[in-house]
């Protein structure tokens, strides 16, 4: 993975390196170890604060090149607000923004990680840190020149000193397998779909093993003697086989039923038969944004050895044109036994998620499921790029997603299910059809998935606006944003806290 800088944490002593970041309000006011290493640079911050008329609002930025009165190469002070206004994620954009400012090539940098009135909690400055590793995130392993003013890739070391450094490294530890997990999903979806198919990725989600994860992979023979019909059916157009990869992490009680993440894979879509228009084609490399996810949460809670039995489950296919590919009017057995009309190959995920959602909820009887799927496009048409689609059957689960959505800024809005939308997606040859036409798309979607959770407590989460090509933000600059491993991550945390 392409993490080259590395973040490290010392005590308020040390003599600051490079780059030195300090933090301020919005009356200016530094606090005491800040104040203690500027020195004489203090005042050079109030005259460069007038001229650039910086107010040391929530995000704002001073920049000061060769300040006097102190040997850093830069004194870069960021503004944090008002006090009483800061919440946990701003301390993950401030890092994002520290981040934003390392020049590119071998490099280092000191923050102080303090406010106007005290050091900041160790919670605080490993945000701080996170926010730095998630910003640094580069994809660039197949660019072998460098345009002029293309930045190139960062190689830092930067030291975060703090208060109490035995309790930073302590709050980062479990931050740190988080943030290992959220770049590995980035750099499944950044990988061209030539060199990542069903089969390259199931190697890869195998690696896992490495780490005390259990991973099972299920090859043509193993699905079809399992009557996965219905992924089967979307894979049969490629000369790449389908693969579906169960990985367990057991790290709960052994009697203790696991939670489950199930992912769409579709390593590459040109829609089969109903195939896509060229425009754009090339995105759909990212297809399979919700079995990173899964790869990566997985990694996360393995890494960090979480107190929890999890299952991560995700079918991996191509859908492709060729003269095997399913045909719009094919009926195709799902593994839970209901038939399916195809009235677009282009609806493929569905039928992917279809087997396995069915698969873990027969095999693991799991406390809740989510599923991540980069699903519809109506979505986007909803709800735009900045929260992802949730559909439940589930109010408990639902509330808790939101929740830790908006704590941990990867949010979802809550998306309606019902009865009503089943007519939809009745058929008149079959038990389904794999599409409700255009009206209400990413609601029938979710209605048909429903049908394969056997009344396990399900959210469906339509990343589609949300894994891929996504606005930049503070914290992400990559095209594959990772999104929803942070977001799963505290899920499980916070369900398995409020039931010690």
């Amino acid at each position: 993975m392409s993490d080259a800088v590395k973040v490290g944490f010392v005590p308020f002593s040390a003599a600051a390196r490079g780059i030195l970041v300090a933090f301020c309000d919005d009356q200016l006011k530094l606090g005491a170890a800040t104040r203690k290493a500027l020195g004489a640079a203090a005042e050079t911050v109030k005259r460069a604060a007038a001229a650039n008329q910086f107010k040391g609002k929530s995000g704002a930025i001073l920049d000061i090149l060769a300040p006097e009165g102190i040997k850093v190469e830069r004194l870069i002070v960021i503004g944090t607000g008002k006090a009483a206004d800061l919440k946990e994620k701003d301390f993950l954009k401030f890092g994002g923004a520290v981040a934003g400012k390392l020049n590119a090539g071998s490099g280092s940098m000191t923050v102080i990680a303090e406010l106007p009135n005290a050091a900041m909690a160790a919670g605080q400055a490993a945000a701080i840190a996170t926010g730095i590793r998630l910003r640094a995130y580069k994809f660039d392993r197949y660019k072998t020149k460098k345009k002029d003013g293309e930045d190139g890739t960062l190689r830092a070391d930067v030291s975060i000193a703090v208060d109490d450094v035995a309790a930073a490294r302590k709050a980062y530890a479990p931050e740190a397998s988080v943030v290992d997990g959220v770049n590995l999903a980035r750099e499944l979806v950044n990988e061209p779909p030539n060199v990542l198919y069903p089969e390259e990725f199931a190697r890869r989600a195998g690696q896992l093993r490495k780490l005390g994860v259990s991973v099972e992979v299920l090859d043509v023979k193993a699905m079809t003697k399992l009557g996965m019909g219905a992924l089967l059916g979307v894979a049969q157009g490629s000369a790449r086989p389908g693969r579906t990869v169960i990985m367990r992490w057991n790290g709960g009680k052994k009697s203790e039923a696991p939670v489950a993440f199930v992912g769409k894979g579709v390593c590459f879509d040109t829609g089969g038969i109903s195939i896509k228009s060229a425009g754009g084609m090339e995105d759909m490399k990212g297809d399979m944004g919700g079995a990173a996810c899964v790869v990566g949460l997985m990694h996360a809670l393995a890494a960090r050895k979480a107190r929890v039995n999890a299952v991560g489950a995700i079918g991996l296919v191509e859908n492709m044109p060729d003269g095997n590919a399913q045909r719009p009017g094919d009926i195709v057995t799902s593994m839970s036994g209901q038939t399916i009309e195809i009235i677009n190959t282009d609806a493929e995920g569905r039928l992917v998620l279809a087997d396995v959602l069915w698969y873990v909820a027969k095999k693991f009887k799991p406390k809740f499921m989510v599923d991540l799927a980069t699903l519809t496009g109506a979505i986007m048409v909803a709800l735009g790029t900045d929260h992802a689609g949730m559909f439940s059957n589930n109010d408990e689960l639902a509330e808790r997603l939101a929740k830790v959505g908006l704590e941990t800024g990867e949010k979802v809005w809550r998306m309606p299910l019902g009865p009503e939308y089943d007519k939809q997606i009745d058929s008149q040859f079959a038990d389904m059809k794999n599409t409700g036409g255009r009206n209400g798309g990413s609601i029938t979607a979710a209605q048909f998935l429903q049908r394969f959770v056997d009344g396990t407590p399900w959210a469906h989460l339509d990343i589609a606006g949300t894994a891929m090509g996504a606005p930049k933000t503070e914290i992400n600059q990559s095209w594959g944003s990772g999104y929803g491993v942070r977001l799963l991550e505290r899920l499980v945390s916070d369900y398995y806290e409020a039931r010690k």
